[in-house]
């Protein structure tokens, strides 16, 4: 009886609220909440604190059971936890709300320079984004020279925290030396994926999901097919070097581009990682912030 009690007493909440909708400012209202939560699902959705999450749903399912069945004992005990509710979620998530508040400063201070012709934290992306570009192409054309296989898959908006588990992380700079190490014949890590993140080598050794796709060549390799695969699932870049021939082949958006030279790799990457400043300083396009 209390069960359908509660329950005619939610539906009697949102007639209530339909009869007494304000029209712009309850859709502002409503935009508003739907765009904090959706703020913070992509927050955590790359993190452990989406683990957190999920089980911070599980206790509410609980809780709204022990409330159907009227268990005293640990209704009390659950009423307990959710009296703190705010406290408990600022302790748990608070790595992940410093970066937000971080990330919120970050975007209020640039927003104030609409005059400059150079923001500072574009200036410096371009500057990371041309360092990870002279790295890999020149590691990807020494080990073309010396047939050595590789797979290098560049992030972008796509997150790939899934794949990044199933490697060795590594979190290093990127350099010619470091790519080198990683894809050394009879290294450890050189069977499978590098995963670059934020302009790092994130992860080694990932494995990548093979296409579908039944119409590709049949000579191509393992290492071919994961880059079509991934690009087909993200929109990252995935390098491939042939260690049976040294050719250099570049897979986006599920389409393979092969025997591709150190210019044309170049080139792909100059105009994917691009933080040019477009508009001349008056309003800024970031095609990303991390």
């Amino acid at each position: 009886m209390s069960y359908y009690l509660s329950f005619s007493s939610s539906l009697n909440e949102i007639k209530n609220a339909l009869l007494n909708f304000n029209g712009i400012s309850d859709i502002l209202d409503i935009l508003l909440v739907a765009f904090i939560i959706y703020a913070g699902i992509k927050l955590i959705r790359d993190t452990k604190a989406i683990q957190l999450a999920k089980g911070f749903i599980l206790i509410l399912i609980l809780y709204a059971a022990v409330n159907i069945f009227n268990m005293e004992a640990s209704s009390y005990l659950f009423s307990m936890i959710f009296s703190n509710l705010l406290l408990v979620l600022v302790i748990i998530f608070s790595p992940e709300i410093r970066h937000a508040l971080e990330s919120v400063g970050r975007s209020s201070v640039s927003n104030f320079s609409l005059f400059s012709f150079k923001n500072s934290d574009l200036i410096l992306k371009q500057d990371l984004s041309n360092t990870m570009i002279n790295a890999v192409c020149r590691s990807c054309s020494e080990m073309s020279d010396e047939k050595i296989g590789a797979l290098i898959v560049l992030e972008k908006e796509t997150l790939l925290g899934q794949i990044i588990e199933t490697g060795t992380k590594i979190d290093a700079e990127i350099s010619p030396e470091i790519l080198g190490n990683i894809f050394f014949p009879k290294a450890p890590l050189h069977d499978g994926a590098a995963i670059i993140r934020n302009f790092r080598v994130c992860a080694a050794g990932c494995i990548l999901p093979l296409t579908k796709n039944n119409d590709i060549s049949s000579s191509l390799g393992t290492r071919h097919r994961a880059a079509i695969g991934m690009s087909e699932q993200s929109d990252a870049i995935v390098i491939v070097v042939s260690e049976e021939t040294g050719a250099i082949s570049v897979a986006e958006k599920g389409n393979l581009r092969r025997n591709i030279s150190d210019g044309d790799l170049r080139e792909i990457l100059s105009n994917s990682f691009s933080y040019e400043d477009t508009d001349k300083g008056f309003f800024k396009k970031i095609r990303r912030d991390k």
